[in-house]
Protein backbone atom coordinates (compact mmCIF):
# COMPACT_ATOMS: atom_id res chain seq x y z
CA UNK A 1 0.00 0.00 0.00
CA UNK A 2 1.32 3.22 -0.94
CA UNK A 3 2.35 5.75 1.55
CA UNK A 4 0.15 8.75 2.90
CA UNK A 5 0.86 11.26 0.50
CA UNK A 6 2.03 15.41 1.51
CA UNK A 7 -0.99 17.75 1.34
CA UNK A 8 -1.20 20.10 -1.74
CA UNK A 9 -3.49 22.65 -0.28
CA UNK A 10 -4.36 23.88 2.90
CA UNK A 11 -7.89 22.40 4.18
CA UNK A 12 -8.36 25.50 7.31
CA UNK A 13 -11.23 23.59 8.78
CA UNK A 14 -10.11 20.11 8.37
CA UNK A 15 -8.74 18.90 11.53
CA UNK A 16 -8.75 14.96 10.79
CA UNK A 17 -5.64 14.45 8.54
CA UNK A 18 -2.34 14.60 10.35
CA UNK A 19 -1.44 17.36 7.80
CA UNK A 20 -3.59 19.38 9.08
CA UNK A 21 -3.70 18.38 12.60
CA UNK A 22 0.75 19.29 12.26
CA UNK A 23 -0.69 22.49 10.47
CA UNK A 24 -2.55 23.73 13.20
CA UNK A 25 -0.72 22.52 16.56
CA UNK A 26 2.43 24.05 14.77
CA UNK A 27 1.21 27.77 14.95
CA UNK A 28 -0.34 27.11 18.22
CA UNK A 29 2.66 25.65 19.80
CA UNK A 30 4.73 28.22 17.55
CA UNK A 31 2.23 31.22 19.20
CA UNK A 32 2.91 30.20 22.53
CA UNK A 33 6.54 29.99 22.76
CA UNK A 34 7.01 33.69 21.15
CA UNK A 35 3.96 34.84 23.99
CA UNK A 36 6.44 33.27 26.36
CA UNK A 37 9.77 34.28 25.19
CA UNK A 38 8.31 38.22 24.80
CA UNK A 39 6.56 37.89 27.28
CA UNK A 40 8.17 40.19 29.12
CA UNK A 41 9.08 42.82 26.93
CA UNK A 42 5.86 44.83 27.15
CA UNK A 43 6.63 45.16 30.60
CA UNK A 44 10.03 46.41 30.66
CA UNK A 45 9.80 49.74 31.66
CA UNK A 46 8.17 48.35 34.88
CA UNK A 47 11.00 45.76 35.76
CA UNK A 48 13.30 48.45 34.48
CA UNK A 49 12.13 50.57 37.15
CA UNK A 50 12.05 48.05 39.56
CA UNK A 51 15.17 46.34 39.24
CA UNK A 52 16.84 50.06 38.75
CA UNK A 53 18.33 48.85 35.48
CA UNK A 54 20.41 50.92 33.10
CA UNK A 55 20.14 51.81 29.45
CA UNK A 56 23.04 49.20 28.84
CA UNK A 57 21.59 46.59 30.86
CA UNK A 58 18.17 46.62 28.96
CA UNK A 59 20.83 46.28 26.18
CA UNK A 60 22.51 43.05 27.61
CA UNK A 61 19.18 41.90 27.86
CA UNK A 62 17.89 42.26 24.63
CA UNK A 63 20.86 40.83 23.20
CA UNK A 64 20.54 37.69 25.45
CA UNK A 65 17.57 36.78 25.07
CA UNK A 66 18.22 36.33 21.22
CA UNK A 67 21.83 35.30 21.31
CA UNK A 68 21.01 31.80 22.61
CA UNK A 69 18.71 30.94 19.99
CA UNK A 70 21.34 31.01 17.34
CA UNK A 71 22.81 28.05 18.65
CA UNK A 72 19.13 26.48 19.64
CA UNK A 73 17.94 26.91 15.72
CA UNK A 74 21.04 24.94 14.79
CA UNK A 75 20.83 22.41 16.93
CA UNK A 76 17.02 21.61 16.85
CA UNK A 77 17.25 21.71 13.01
CA UNK A 78 20.09 18.69 13.17
CA UNK A 79 17.52 17.08 15.76
CA UNK A 80 14.54 17.89 13.86
CA UNK A 81 16.15 15.11 10.83
CA UNK A 82 17.20 12.97 13.87
CA UNK A 83 13.94 12.59 15.59
CA UNK A 84 11.19 14.47 14.13
CA UNK A 85 9.58 17.14 14.94
CA UNK A 86 6.84 15.72 17.34
CA UNK A 87 9.84 14.91 20.20
CA UNK A 88 11.75 17.84 19.28
CA UNK A 89 8.59 20.31 19.95
CA UNK A 90 7.39 18.40 22.82
CA UNK A 91 10.70 18.48 24.79
CA UNK A 92 11.40 22.30 23.48
CA UNK A 93 7.99 23.09 25.24
CA UNK A 94 8.17 21.48 28.43
CA UNK A 95 12.11 22.09 29.11
CA UNK A 96 11.66 26.09 27.72
CA UNK A 97 8.87 26.34 30.44
CA UNK A 98 11.28 26.43 33.57
CA UNK A 99 13.23 29.84 32.33
CA UNK A 100 9.67 30.90 31.60
CA UNK A 101 8.87 30.37 35.46
CA UNK A 102 11.58 31.21 36.87
CA UNK A 103 12.26 34.62 35.25
CA UNK A 104 9.78 35.18 38.39
CA UNK A 105 12.63 34.68 40.99
CA UNK A 106 14.97 37.39 39.32
CA UNK A 107 15.51 40.17 41.94
CA UNK A 108 18.90 41.99 40.80
CA UNK A 109 20.54 42.12 37.05
CA UNK A 110 21.92 39.68 36.84
CA UNK A 111 19.72 37.02 37.60
CA UNK A 112 17.14 38.83 35.62
CA UNK A 113 19.65 38.33 32.66
CA UNK A 114 20.37 34.46 33.36
CA UNK A 115 16.96 33.64 33.19
CA UNK A 116 16.10 35.76 30.20
CA UNK A 117 18.90 34.53 28.25
CA UNK A 118 17.51 31.10 29.13
CA UNK A 119 13.99 31.79 28.09
CA UNK A 120 15.87 32.08 24.35
CA UNK A 121 15.98 28.73 23.98
CA UNK A 122 12.02 28.38 23.30
CA UNK A 123 13.24 30.83 20.09
CA UNK A 124 14.00 27.07 18.34
CA UNK A 125 10.27 26.58 18.10
CA UNK A 126 10.23 28.47 14.62
CA UNK A 127 13.02 26.05 13.09
CA UNK A 128 10.56 22.94 14.11
CA UNK A 129 7.49 24.55 13.05
CA UNK A 130 8.81 25.40 9.44
CA UNK A 131 9.97 21.60 9.23
CA UNK A 132 7.18 20.14 10.30
CA UNK A 133 4.99 22.02 7.64
CA UNK A 134 7.62 21.02 4.94
CA UNK A 135 6.86 17.44 5.99
CA UNK A 136 3.15 17.99 5.69
CA UNK A 137 2.77 19.86 2.61
CA UNK A 138 3.80 19.50 -1.08
CA UNK A 139 5.83 22.01 -3.41
CA UNK A 140 2.86 23.90 -4.95
CA UNK A 141 1.58 24.93 -1.42
CA UNK A 142 4.77 24.57 1.24
CA UNK A 143 5.72 28.28 1.08
CA UNK A 144 1.81 28.97 2.17
CA UNK A 145 2.12 26.72 4.82
CA UNK A 146 5.27 27.68 5.98
CA UNK A 147 4.40 31.36 6.12
CA UNK A 148 1.16 31.20 7.56
CA UNK A 149 1.99 28.46 10.54
CA UNK A 150 5.18 31.11 11.39
CA UNK A 151 3.01 34.34 10.26
CA UNK A 152 0.44 32.98 12.89
CA UNK A 153 2.58 31.91 15.45
CA UNK A 154 4.37 35.14 15.35
CA UNK A 155 1.42 36.57 16.19
CA UNK A 156 2.04 35.50 19.77
CA UNK A 157 5.01 38.18 19.78
CA UNK A 158 2.42 40.75 19.15
CA UNK A 159 -0.97 39.72 21.50
CA UNK A 160 1.61 39.30 24.37
CA UNK A 161 2.50 43.60 24.15
CA UNK A 162 -1.22 44.41 25.04
CA UNK A 163 -1.73 40.73 26.71
CA UNK A 164 1.13 41.03 29.15
CA UNK A 165 0.19 44.47 30.64
CA UNK A 166 -3.91 43.16 30.73
CA UNK A 167 -2.22 40.34 32.74
CA UNK A 168 -0.33 42.44 34.76
CA UNK A 169 -3.40 44.93 35.13
CA UNK A 170 -5.48 42.16 36.49
CA UNK A 171 -3.32 41.26 38.94
CA UNK A 172 -2.37 44.53 40.33
CA UNK A 173 -5.91 46.22 40.00
CA UNK A 174 -7.96 43.53 40.76
CA UNK A 175 -6.48 41.53 43.25
CA UNK A 176 -4.02 44.15 44.75
CA UNK A 177 -0.56 42.87 44.09
CA UNK A 178 2.29 44.98 43.51
CA UNK A 179 3.50 45.83 40.12
CA UNK A 180 6.77 43.85 41.11
CA UNK A 181 4.54 40.83 41.83
CA UNK A 182 2.38 41.35 39.27
CA UNK A 183 4.80 40.90 36.46
CA UNK A 184 6.51 37.77 37.73
CA UNK A 185 2.68 36.04 38.05
CA UNK A 186 2.47 37.16 35.03
CA UNK A 187 5.43 35.02 33.48
CA UNK A 188 3.73 32.42 35.49
CA UNK A 189 1.01 32.19 33.41
CA UNK A 190 3.26 32.47 30.32
CA UNK A 191 5.38 29.24 31.49
CA UNK A 192 1.86 27.47 32.41
CA UNK A 193 0.87 27.75 28.58
CA UNK A 194 4.44 26.48 27.29
CA UNK A 195 4.25 23.36 29.39
CA UNK A 196 0.44 22.50 28.76
CA UNK A 197 1.50 22.71 24.67
CA UNK A 198 4.04 20.42 25.31
CA UNK A 199 2.17 17.55 26.13
CA UNK A 200 -0.57 18.62 23.85
CA UNK A 201 1.93 18.21 21.06
CA UNK A 202 3.14 14.88 21.98
CA UNK A 203 -0.57 13.22 21.89
CA UNK A 204 -1.77 15.27 18.74
CA UNK A 205 0.61 15.31 16.08
CA UNK A 206 2.54 13.02 14.08
CA UNK A 207 6.09 13.31 12.25
CA UNK A 208 4.97 12.78 8.75
CA UNK A 209 1.53 11.88 6.85
CA UNK A 210 2.96 7.94 7.04
CA UNK A 211 3.87 8.09 10.91
CA UNK A 212 6.33 9.01 13.25
CA UNK A 213 10.21 8.87 12.24
CA UNK A 214 10.98 6.11 14.91
CA UNK A 215 8.11 3.82 13.89
CA UNK A 216 9.25 4.73 9.83
CA UNK A 217 12.78 3.48 10.88
CA UNK A 218 11.71 0.23 12.49
CA UNK A 219 9.97 -0.99 9.74
CA UNK A 220 12.71 0.07 7.45
CA UNK A 221 10.81 2.42 5.51
CA UNK A 222 12.91 5.21 6.37
CA UNK A 223 16.90 4.80 6.90
CA UNK A 224 18.23 4.70 10.73
CA UNK A 225 19.29 8.53 12.11
CA UNK A 226 23.11 7.85 11.68
CA UNK A 227 22.84 7.62 8.14
CA UNK A 228 21.44 11.11 8.00
CA UNK A 229 23.64 12.46 9.83
CA UNK A 230 25.40 14.61 6.75
CA UNK A 231 22.66 16.23 6.48
CA UNK A 232 24.20 19.79 8.44
CA UNK A 233 27.17 19.10 6.70
CA UNK A 234 25.54 19.76 3.16
CA UNK A 235 23.55 22.29 4.24
CA UNK A 236 26.74 23.99 5.29
CA UNK A 237 28.61 23.53 2.10
CA UNK A 238 25.63 25.09 0.35
CA UNK A 239 26.37 28.69 -0.28
CA UNK A 240 22.32 29.73 -1.43
CA UNK A 241 22.14 28.25 2.51
CA UNK A 242 24.22 31.28 3.72
CA UNK A 243 22.52 33.72 1.62
CA UNK A 244 19.05 33.23 2.68
CA UNK A 245 20.72 33.51 6.51
CA UNK A 246 21.84 36.39 5.95
CA UNK A 247 18.63 37.64 4.33
CA UNK A 248 16.39 36.22 6.99
CA UNK A 249 18.43 38.03 9.19
CA UNK A 250 17.27 41.60 7.78
CA UNK A 251 13.89 40.73 8.10
CA UNK A 252 13.77 38.50 11.08
CA UNK A 253 16.70 39.69 12.99
CA UNK A 254 14.67 43.09 12.47
CA UNK A 255 11.28 41.98 13.45
CA UNK A 256 12.67 40.42 16.62
CA UNK A 257 14.49 43.30 17.59
CA UNK A 258 11.76 45.77 17.36
CA UNK A 259 9.61 43.71 19.36
CA UNK A 260 12.21 43.40 22.13
CA UNK A 261 12.39 47.47 21.80
CA UNK A 262 9.39 48.80 20.62
CA UNK A 263 7.82 49.52 23.58
CA UNK A 264 10.58 51.20 25.62
CA UNK A 265 11.10 53.45 22.25
CA UNK A 266 7.74 54.78 22.21
CA UNK A 267 7.44 55.33 25.79
CA UNK A 268 10.90 57.23 26.26
CA UNK A 269 10.22 59.00 22.75
CA UNK A 270 7.15 60.33 22.76
CA UNK A 271 6.04 63.19 24.92
CA UNK A 272 2.36 61.76 24.86
CA UNK A 273 3.21 58.56 26.49
CA UNK A 274 5.81 60.01 28.63
CA UNK A 275 3.49 61.76 30.93
CA UNK A 276 1.22 58.88 31.56
CA UNK A 277 1.62 56.78 34.91
CA UNK A 278 3.96 54.01 34.35
CA UNK A 279 1.42 51.34 34.31
CA UNK A 280 -0.74 53.03 31.91
CA UNK A 281 2.25 53.95 29.69
CA UNK A 282 3.17 50.24 29.73
CA UNK A 283 -0.50 49.31 28.40
CA UNK A 284 -0.74 51.85 25.65
CA UNK A 285 2.96 51.52 24.18
CA UNK A 286 1.67 47.67 24.77
CA UNK A 287 -1.40 47.94 22.44
CA UNK A 288 0.31 50.20 19.78
CA UNK A 289 3.24 47.09 19.59
CA UNK A 290 0.64 44.93 19.18
CA UNK A 291 -0.32 46.16 16.26
CA UNK A 292 3.00 45.76 14.99
CA UNK A 293 2.99 41.97 15.86
CA UNK A 294 -0.82 41.37 14.70
CA UNK A 295 0.06 41.84 11.27
CA UNK A 296 1.50 38.13 11.19
CA UNK A 297 -2.27 36.93 10.92
CA UNK A 298 -1.80 37.99 7.28
CA UNK A 299 1.44 39.57 6.47
CA UNK A 300 3.90 35.96 6.67
CA UNK A 301 1.12 34.25 4.77
CA UNK A 302 0.62 36.95 1.88
CA UNK A 303 4.66 36.68 1.60
CA UNK A 304 4.63 33.01 1.15
CA UNK A 305 1.68 32.94 -0.75
CA UNK A 306 2.83 35.38 -3.41
CA UNK A 307 6.64 33.67 -3.44
CA UNK A 308 4.19 30.21 -4.14
CA UNK A 309 2.15 32.01 -6.98
CA UNK A 310 5.56 33.21 -8.43
CA UNK A 311 7.20 30.02 -7.82
CA UNK A 312 4.48 28.53 -9.64
CA UNK A 313 4.84 30.88 -12.82
CA UNK A 314 8.25 31.77 -12.97
CA UNK A 315 10.22 29.07 -10.93
CA UNK A 316 12.98 29.43 -8.72
CA UNK A 317 13.75 32.98 -10.07
CA UNK A 318 9.84 34.47 -9.37
CA UNK A 319 10.52 33.23 -5.36
CA UNK A 320 13.67 35.28 -5.79
CA UNK A 321 12.73 38.61 -7.31
CA UNK A 322 9.98 38.45 -5.09
CA UNK A 323 12.33 38.16 -1.79
CA UNK A 324 14.65 41.21 -3.37
CA UNK A 325 10.95 43.66 -3.79
CA UNK A 326 10.10 42.61 0.02
CA UNK A 327 13.15 43.35 1.43
CA UNK A 328 14.29 46.58 -0.21
CA UNK A 329 10.86 48.16 0.62
CA UNK A 330 10.75 46.71 4.20
CA UNK A 331 14.44 48.44 4.92
CA UNK A 332 13.39 52.33 2.66
CA UNK A 333 9.92 52.02 5.03
CA UNK A 334 12.41 51.25 8.18
CA UNK A 335 14.13 54.55 7.76
CA UNK A 336 11.38 56.75 7.33
CA UNK A 337 10.29 55.19 10.37
CA UNK A 338 13.27 56.41 12.15
CA UNK A 339 12.71 59.99 11.12
CA UNK A 340 9.21 60.39 12.99
CA UNK A 341 8.92 62.74 15.41
CA UNK A 342 5.12 62.14 16.50
CA UNK A 343 3.31 59.52 17.54
CA UNK A 344 0.56 60.33 14.55
CA UNK A 345 3.21 59.39 12.29
CA UNK A 346 4.97 56.58 14.02
CA UNK A 347 2.43 54.60 14.58
CA UNK A 348 0.94 53.90 10.76
CA UNK A 349 4.83 53.90 9.45
CA UNK A 350 5.32 50.91 11.58
CA UNK A 351 2.29 49.05 10.72
CA UNK A 352 3.41 49.47 7.35
CA UNK A 353 7.16 48.10 8.36
CA UNK A 354 5.58 45.43 10.04
CA UNK A 355 3.72 44.27 6.68
CA UNK A 356 7.06 44.14 4.67
CA UNK A 357 9.25 42.49 7.43
CA UNK A 358 6.49 39.63 8.25
CA UNK A 359 6.15 39.21 4.06
CA UNK A 360 9.91 39.23 3.76
CA UNK A 361 10.12 36.45 6.18
CA UNK A 362 7.51 34.71 4.41
CA UNK A 363 9.06 35.41 0.93
CA UNK A 364 12.36 33.70 2.55
CA UNK A 365 11.09 30.28 4.06
CA UNK A 366 8.75 29.96 0.62
CA UNK A 367 12.18 29.39 -1.24
CA UNK A 368 13.89 27.38 1.74
CA UNK A 369 12.27 23.89 1.37
CA UNK A 370 13.76 23.45 -2.34
CA UNK A 371 17.37 24.38 -1.62
CA UNK A 372 18.09 20.91 -0.17
CA UNK A 373 15.21 19.20 0.65
CA UNK A 374 17.04 15.88 1.97
CA UNK A 375 18.62 18.63 4.55
CA UNK A 376 15.08 20.66 5.32
CA UNK A 377 15.51 20.42 9.12
CA UNK A 378 19.28 21.78 9.02
CA UNK A 379 18.97 24.26 6.59
CA UNK A 380 15.74 25.70 8.18
CA UNK A 381 18.29 25.80 11.95
CA UNK A 382 20.63 27.68 9.54
CA UNK A 383 18.65 30.17 8.22
CA UNK A 384 16.54 30.22 11.43
CA UNK A 385 19.97 31.21 13.34
CA UNK A 386 21.15 33.96 10.74
CA UNK A 387 17.73 36.36 11.99
CA UNK A 388 18.54 35.72 15.83
CA UNK A 389 22.37 36.28 14.84
CA UNK A 390 20.89 40.00 13.38
CA UNK A 391 19.31 40.26 16.02
CA UNK A 392 22.14 40.58 18.41
CA UNK A 393 24.27 42.68 16.53
CA UNK A 394 21.27 45.37 16.14
CA UNK A 395 21.29 44.43 19.78
CA UNK A 396 24.46 46.34 20.67
CA UNK A 397 23.51 49.14 18.91
CA UNK A 398 20.45 49.61 21.12
CA UNK A 399 23.00 48.91 23.53
CA UNK A 400 25.10 52.44 23.24
CA UNK A 401 25.01 55.26 26.05
CA UNK A 402 26.16 57.39 22.73
CA UNK A 403 23.56 56.20 19.56
CA UNK A 404 20.34 57.31 20.52
CA UNK A 405 17.11 54.38 19.36
CA UNK A 406 16.05 56.71 15.95
CA UNK A 407 19.36 56.83 14.68
CA UNK A 408 20.01 52.95 15.32
CA UNK A 409 16.67 52.59 13.36
CA UNK A 410 17.98 54.49 10.41
CA UNK A 411 21.40 52.80 10.11
CA UNK A 412 19.56 49.48 10.65
CA UNK A 413 16.82 50.50 7.79
CA UNK A 414 20.30 51.48 5.30
CA UNK A 415 21.88 47.92 6.45
CA UNK A 416 18.77 45.94 4.68
CA UNK A 417 18.41 47.63 1.87
CA UNK A 418 21.54 47.32 1.26
CA UNK A 419 21.74 43.58 2.56
CA UNK A 420 18.71 43.28 -0.30
CA UNK A 421 20.43 42.62 -3.52
CA UNK A 422 22.35 39.70 -1.71
CA UNK A 423 19.33 37.96 -3.33
CA UNK A 424 20.46 38.08 -6.70
CA UNK A 425 23.53 35.71 -5.74
CA UNK A 426 21.02 32.97 -5.37
CA UNK A 427 21.45 30.59 -8.32
CA UNK A 428 19.56 28.45 -10.31
CA UNK A 429 21.67 25.44 -9.23
CA UNK A 430 19.45 22.94 -7.64
CA UNK A 431 21.22 19.58 -6.43
CA UNK A 432 19.10 16.65 -7.68
CA UNK A 433 21.45 13.90 -6.20
CA UNK A 434 20.43 15.42 -3.03
CA UNK A 435 17.02 15.96 -3.66
CA UNK A 436 16.26 12.61 -4.93
CA UNK A 437 18.03 10.87 -1.31
CA UNK A 438 15.58 12.97 0.59
CA UNK A 439 13.51 11.27 2.83
CA UNK A 440 10.82 13.48 2.55
CA UNK A 441 11.38 13.44 -0.76
CA UNK A 442 10.54 9.70 -1.58
CA UNK A 443 6.90 10.83 -0.61
CA UNK A 444 4.45 11.84 -3.15
CA UNK A 445 5.00 15.62 -4.19
CA UNK A 446 3.31 17.59 -6.33
CA UNK A 447 5.29 19.38 -9.48
CA UNK A 448 5.49 23.08 -9.34
CA UNK A 449 3.16 24.38 -11.81
CA UNK A 450 0.13 21.45 -11.69
CA UNK A 451 -2.93 22.26 -11.14
CA UNK A 452 -4.19 22.13 -7.51
CA UNK A 453 -6.35 18.77 -6.78
CA UNK A 454 -8.58 18.11 -3.42
CA UNK A 455 -5.46 17.04 -0.38
CA UNK A 456 -4.60 14.16 -0.32
CA UNK A 457 -6.93 12.14 2.82
CA UNK A 458 -5.34 9.95 5.77
CA UNK A 459 -5.38 6.31 4.19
Amino acid sequence: MSQPAKAIRIDLFNFSTPQMRAFHLAWMAFFVCFFAWFGIAPLMSIVREELQLTKSQVGWCLIGSVAITIISRLFIGWLCDRIGPRLCYTGLLIVGSLPVFGIALANDFESFLFFRVLIGVIGASFVITQYHTSAMFADNCVGTANATTAGWGNLGGGVTQFAMPMILATFVGVLGLSNAAGWRLSMVVAGALCMAMGVAYFYLTQDTPAGNLRDLRANGQLPESKKSAGSFAAACRDPRVWILAALYGACFGLELTVKNVAALYFVDSFETLRRLDPLDAARYAGLIVGLYGSMNFFARTLGGWIGDRSGNRWGWDGRVRWLFVAIFCEGVILILFSQTRSLAAAIPALVVFALFVQMSCGATFSIVPFVLPRAVGSVSGIVGAGGNLAAVGAGFLFKSENLDWSTAFLLLGAAVTLCSFLSFRLNLGWNSALAESSPLAREPRLRLGEPSIPALQDT
